[in-house]
């Protein structure tokens, strides 16, 4: 079956099925969003946050772009659509966290260990995961000779570290943070195990959620 028919077969269901069940949570949902927490997630196929937070419309605020990067404020300045949605969700809707979501076997985490080498992964992809530069940086220095799987898991870790101190830069951030309003925390799933583990801000090590 063709993608868009496929896409279009699955709006039937859901509109047949969930929203159907649900009709009323949408005609409330219709007069606006109110969402307690923000997700800035990877844009892989393979990471839905609904799914893995097994949420429904209007818990949260999801915004996917290639690696889950967060860049620092000022940069490309009313270019950058994270930065937009990060404003709109700290002063607007006032989300009280914000979740920073990685994942194993990132393709955009693999494209900036590829820059080390001189690889280039394209126009636009290449200059959007030099925001990860300074922690590619950090993890190769710390891991000589590293390579693979081990670097990228590395690099995936001290990616979301980066993007949470990222966050800090700007100001609203600071200061809801600084007022107790707004609380940042950092996590990685692992697709085939299914693992979901949290940054600890006590260690700075990511730690398995149990089940």
């Amino acid at each position: 079956m063709p993608a868009l028919a496929e896409l279009i077969a699955g709006y039937r269901r859901f509109r047949t099925g969930p929203w159907r069940y649900e009709q009323g949570h949408y005609e409330r949902l219709d007069a606006g969003q109110d969402p307690d927490i923000m997700v800035i997630s990877c844009a892989d196929s393979r990471v839905e946050p609904a799914e893995i937070f097994d949420t429904i419309p209007g818990q949260m605020f999801v915004v996917r772009n290639v690696a889950n990067l967060v860049p620092p404020y000022g940069n490309d300045l009313g270019r950058d659509g994270v930065s937009a949605a990060l404003e709109y969700a700290v002063k607007a809707l006032a989300v009280r966290y914000i979740l920073v979501l990685g994942h194993c076997h990132c393709g955009g985490i693999r494209a900036a260990i590829d820059a080390l080498e001189g690889a280039s992964s394209g126009e636009f992809i290449a200059p959007w995961v030099e925001i990860a530069a300074a922690a590619r940086d950090r993890v190769a220095a710390k891991m000589p000779g590293a390579s693979g799987a081990d670097l990228a898991a590395a690099l995936e870790h001290e990616a979301i570290r980066s993007s949470l101190a990222n966050l800090m830069t700007f100001p609203f951030v600071r200061e809801a943070v600084a007022a107790g309003r707004l609380r940042l925390q950092g996590a990685w799933f692992e697709i085939a195990s299914g693992d979901l583990r949290l940054l600890a801000p006590e260690t700075g090590e990511f730690d398995t959620v149990s089940v």
